[in-house]
This record gives C-alpha cells, sequence and structure tokens, in this order.
C-alpha cells in the first residue's frame, strides 16, 4: 500500500544550518521516550540564532538547567516519579547544548557533559527503569555506557543487542533501540567510544580507525554478563558508527549479526572530499556552518586543518570488506544524505546479508529514521527477533 502525499515532511526545515535542523529533528523524536517534550524544545528553538553557537548553547542549557532545578525540588518533596520525568528531559537538553558546540577549551564543555551524565543516572534510579551505568575496561581507562535488563526475559541468559552511536549524537540518545529491544526479551548495551559522548568530552578519547580494538573490549565485557547468552549478541551502528561496526567485525567474528544504519564502505573518502573543498575557501568567507564542522571534525578526531583529510582517509573498509563474515543488515533511506552509499555497500558484501529501504511512504527515510524512529524500531526489531 503507497500513500498518496505529494509532499513529504523531510523536506521541512526548522533551520536552514543542515547540522542543526538534524539535532533539532533527532530531539523531536525523542518524545515517545520520555526525552523531550513538544514545547520546550520549541521554546528553544524560537530563542536560537540560526548558525549562532553561543545561542545554541545558552538555549538548551537554559531549559536543562529549569529542569534540573525542577526535578531537584520534586525529588526533595518526595515526588520521585516527577522528579525522574524532569530530570530525564533536563539530560537530554544539556547533550544538545554541546552537539553544536566547537571550543572544547570552555569550562561548560565538561560541566554540560556530567550534568547530563548525573541527570540520566538520576532519572534511572529514581524511576526503577531497568538500566545501569557501567564502565567498560579499555586500554589504561575505561568506556562508559549502560546496561539494560529486559525484564521480559523468559530464560536465565538472554540475547544481547550492542548499540554503537555515531559521530554527533551520545550512548544515551540511542534509547529508541535500546528501548524497543528491551520490551522484545533481549538485553541492550550502549557506550561512548572514543570520539564520543563522555569519552571524548570528559576523557579527552579520539576516533581511532581501527575500532576493532574499542569494540573488541566491549564484546569481551558483555561476555561476562551473568544475563548475556554468549552466543546471541549483535551489534547496530547508527551513522557512523554503521561504518565502524563493520570494520570492527572484518578482525573480530564473535558477533552473531550487524546492523549497519546506514551502510557506507569509504566513509573517510566521502567527508575527505567535501572537507577539501571547504579546506580551499579562505577562512574569512567560509559559511559558518562549514566553519563549524570542519573545527569539530578534527577536534574529534585529533588533527589540525594540514592532517585531518589523510586522517580521515584511513576510515576505508574498502580493501577488507571481503573479510566480513558476519551476517549483515545494511539500512538506507531514500532521504539519506549520504546516497547511493548503503546500496553500495551492500553490493559489496559477500558475507550472509539484508538490504532495508526506508521511502517516503514509512516516513523514516531520514539519516538513521530520524523522525520515524517508531516505524524504524518496528521493521529494525522485527529483522532482529527473526536473526537473533
Amino acid at each position: 500500500m503507497t500513500t498518496t502525499f505529494k509532499k513529504h515532511w523531510s523536506d521541512y526545515k526548522y533551520n536552514d544550518n543542515m547540522l542543526q535542523d538534524a539535532l533539532i529533528k533527532h530531539v523531536m523524536d525523542l518524545m515517545p521516550y520520555r526525552m523531550s517534550d513538544e514545547g520546550e524544545v520549541l521554546e528553544v528553538i524560537m530563542n536560537i540564532k540560526e548558525s549562532d553557537e553561543q545561542s545554541w548553547i545558552s538555549a538548551w542549557s537554559n531549559m536543562a538547567a529549569h529542569l534540573q532545578n525542577r526535578a531537584h525540588h520534586f525529588e526533595k518533596d518526595g515526588k520521585k516519579i516527577s522528579a525522574s520525568s524532569s530530570y530525564l528531559r533536563a539530560s537530554t537538553y544539556w547533550r544538545v547544548a554541546l552537539m553544536y558546540f566547537g571550543d572544547w577549551e570552555d569550562p561548560r564543555m565538561k560541566d554540560y557533559s556530567q550534568r547530563s551524565q548525573d541527570c540520566y543516572d538520576r532519572s534511572l534510579e529514581l524511576s526503577g527503569y531497568p538500566g545501569e551505568a557501567i564502565k567498560i575496561p579499555y586500554e589504561n581507562t575505561y568506556l562508559p555506557g549502560h546496561f539494560y535488563r529486559s525484564p521480559y526475559v523468559k530464560d536465565e541468559k538472554a540475547p544481547l543487542l550492542i548499540v554503537v552511536p555515531g559521530r554527533d549524537t551520545w550512548a544515551d540518545d540511542t534509547i529508541w533501540v535500546t528501548d524497543a529491544a528491551i520490551k522484545r526479551g533481549i538485553n541492550a548495551l550502549t557506550f561512548d567510544g572514543p570520539g564520543q559522548g563522555m569519552a571524548l568530552r570528559l576523557q579527552n578519547l579520539k576516533f581511532r580507525p581501527d575500532f576493532e580494538n574499542v569494540l573488541g573490549p566491549v564484546i569481551d565485557f558483555a561476555q561476562g554478563l551473568d544475563e548475556v547468552d554468549d552466543n546471541r549478541i549483535g551489534a547496530m551502528g547508527m551513522s557512523f558508527g554503521g561504518f565502524l561496526v563493520p570494520r570492527a567485525v572484518a578482525f573480530d567474528n564473535r558477533l552473531k549479526f550487524i546492523i549497519s544504519d546506514p551502510g557506507n564502505m569509504n566513509w573517510g573518502g566521502m567527508i575527505a572530499g567535501r572537507l577539501e573543498k571547504a579546506l580551499k575557501m579562505p577562512a574569512i568567507i567560509r559559511p559558518k556552518m562549514i566553519d563549524f564542522v570542519l573545527k569539530d571534525y578534527e577536534w574529534k578526531h585529533g588533527a589540525t586543518d594540514k592532517t585531518i583529510i589523510n586522517e580521515l582517509q584511513k576510515y576505508n573498509n574498502t580493501d577488507i570488506v571481503d573479510n566480513i563474515k558476519t551476517k549483515t543488515l545494511v539500512l538506507d533511506g531514500s532521504a539519506e544524505v549520504t546516497h547511493g552509499a548503503a546500496k553500495k555497500f551492500y553490493d559489496a558484501l559477500s558475507c550472509p546479508k539484508d538490504y532495508m529501504l526506508f521511502d517516503e511512504n514509512s516516513t523514516a527515510q531520514q539519516h538513521t529514521q530520524m523522525g520515524g524512529y517508531a516505524t524504524g524500531t518496528e521493521y529494525i526489531m522485527n529483522w532482529i527477533e527473526d536473526n537473533i
């Protein structure tokens, strides 16, 4: 059955700044998971100047502080559920304030990161939601994350879905996937790896191309959990994570399946090509958004104007795609910003594989099903249930 709509919501823009528009749509779509509220988000949007970093930071952080203060008073009065609800949304807004924040030396970077984590964990404690903070041993430090025990597990051990976030959002933003998993009797684990979320902002860990050395310790940790069936562990990579996870399983075949959302075989080459054009523009005339994105890539990859292109070109799975033996689901969207990349990756795979395209009729056609998380989880989780 197809719809008769001539216009599609993915053409609508809250903001002409592509990154800010995407982040706003992401936050709007967290409402079903009680992580945002429409009036609050619209209130923030009303106070943002397009491509203006400081107005972005101030608007989101002011709303976050307002809710955190409200939650504190609720908790003091013994209203645990109300406190949990406000803490959860405050956590979201603290994180979003940092998603368009280019000065990593600014003390607010660590302050807001810690506030986000504290609010999120306090919300879990007060609400009784089946999740807990974890620290995954990693080299000489750890990776911060959360483990979610499904309350619907029938056996002593249950399957596990590991969720790997992308370049801009954080592990806690993948709740739409983890919540859907635990409702189906599947435990879930998510974490911030190098270059992501808390690991970047509180530990200064930068992205690395050899992601098998990141996901490997996570699998080790997962296999040590009493609740997990070691033979039924899968991983889903979101956005940039959708590139990193296939890289990891090319060198580590312990997972039963992976999901690449969306598929991309040469992510680094694609981004490097775009940034090369930006670097040729004099800094004084570069659009604010492009200048911000350039600085953001350099920061997260530990690079400079002179080294960022070479660094990004290391993120290319073309030569190792034949090493992937793990069953793979490649996701795609008709409004994907990386149009054509997912199908190219799918066609190159020689392992057991499936391809899933979200078109305009699904309303989940944007990058990583953004704006269509409910629809996305229905189809994705159906596939997981059939393959776990």
